[in-house]
C-alpha cells in the first residue's frame, strides 16, 4: 500500500511595507503611522521597514547636486529584495514613483502621501521661494516649515512638533540644500514618466495641506488611470504625524484590496481597477 502525503499549500508571505520620509526628515517620522498600522489586522503579518533618504538620518551627506534617479537608486540598494508595498511622503513620494516606473519588478503597489505633481507656475514659484529662502536663511526656512505645518490649534503635540525641529536643525545645510533641489524641480521631471506605471496606486492628501494639495493628488490620477484618492478632512502636510489613524486606515484598505485581486486573479496586469475616487 503506498501511502500519500498532500502538504498544505505553502502560504507566501506577505510582501513588506517599505516607508521614505520627506525632505528635512528622517525615518523617525514614521512612529505614528507604525503604531496605528499595527493596529490593523490586515497589516499584522507585513514587515514595516522605515528607511532614511540619502543625505538624511544617518546616511552620509550629500556633497553634489543630484538627480532623482541618482536618490531612487541609493534608495532600491537598501530595499528588501523580495517586491515592496512602497509608501512615500512628499520627496519620498517622488523617488516611489521613480522607483515604481523604472523598477516595477520591485513595487507590488505604489502609494504617494502628500505628494506633488506638475506643479503649476505659481506653485513652482513658491516652492522655488521656499528652496532660494533654504539657501539664505536655513533656521527661518525650518521655522517657516514648522509653522506651514503646524499652525495654532493643531492636533500634534507640543512634543512631536519640538522632535521635528530638532530633526531639521540636524541637518547638513548642504546636503539638504541639494535634496530640496530634488523636491523643487523632479515633478516635471518624472511627469512624462507616470503613465507607465502599472502597478496598483494610491494618492493621500490632507483637505489643506498647502504644498501638496488635493488637486495635485487628483493629476496624479489623471497621469495614472485606475489612481485611488483619498482626502482626509482637516488635515495638512504633515499626514503621517497629525492624523496617522486615518493615513493608516487608507493603506491597510488599498494594500487589503490589491492583495486580494493580485490572489484571486494572479495573471492579472498589476493596475488599479476603477476611476479615482
Amino acid at each position: 500500500m503506498t501511502t500519500v502525503t498532500i502538504s498544505s499549500p505553502t502560504r507566501a508571505e506577505p510582501a513588506p511595507l517599505v516607508l521614505l520620509h520627506g525632505v528635512g526628515l528622517d525615518r523617525t517620522m514614521w512612529r505614528p503611522l507604525r503604531g496605528a498600522l499595527s493596529g490593523h489586522a490586515a497589516m499584522a503579518d507585513h514587515e514595516v521597514v522605515s528607511l532614511d533618504l540619502p543625505g538624511h538620518g544617518e546616511r552620509p551627506p550629500l556633497r553634489e547636486p543630484q538627480t532623482l534617479g541618482q536618490l531612487a537608486d541609493d534608495v532600491l540598494s537598501r530595499m528588501p529584495e523580495t517586491p515592496v508595498h512602497l509608501v512615500g511622503f512628499s520627496l519620498g513620494a517622488l523617488i516611489a514613483q521613480h522607483l515604481a516606473r523604472h523598477a516595477p519588478e520591485r513595487v507590488t503597489t505604489l502609494t504617494c502621501v502628500s505628494g506633488v505633481c506638475r506643479r503649476t507656475p505659481d506653485e513652482r514659484a513658491a516652492v522655488e521661494g521656499r528652496l532660494r529662502n533654504a539657501e539664505r536663511h536655513f533656521a527661518e526656512s525650518v521655522q517657516a516649515s514648522l509653522e506651514r505645518w503646524f499652525p495654532e490649534g493643531t492636533p500634534v503635540s507640543a512634543e512631536t512638533i519640538a522632535e521635528t525641529e530638532r530633526v531639521l536643525l540636524a541637518n547638513d545645510e548642504e546636503s539638504y540644500l541639494h535634496a530640496y533641489s530634488v523636491f523643487a524641480h523632479a515633478d516635471q521631471e518624472i511627469a512624462t514618466e507616470l503613465s507607465g506605471i502599472r502597478m496598483p496606486v494610491l494618492a493621500v492628501t490632507g483637505e489643506h495641506d498647502p504644498g501638496s494639495t488635493p488637486e495635485m493628488s487628483y493629476r496624479l490620477a489623471l497621469a495614472i488611470p485606475g489612481t485611488r484618492v483619498e482626502i482626509v478632512p482637516g488635515a495638512r502636510h504633515m499626514l503621517p504625524v497629525e492624523n496617522p489613524g486615518s493615513l493608516a486606515r487608507a493603506i491597510a484598505d488599498f494594500i487589503t484590496v490589491a492583495e486580494l485581486a493580485s490572489t484571486a486573479s494572479p495573471a492579472a496586469t498589476p493596475r488599479a481597477e476603477g476611476a479615482a475616487s
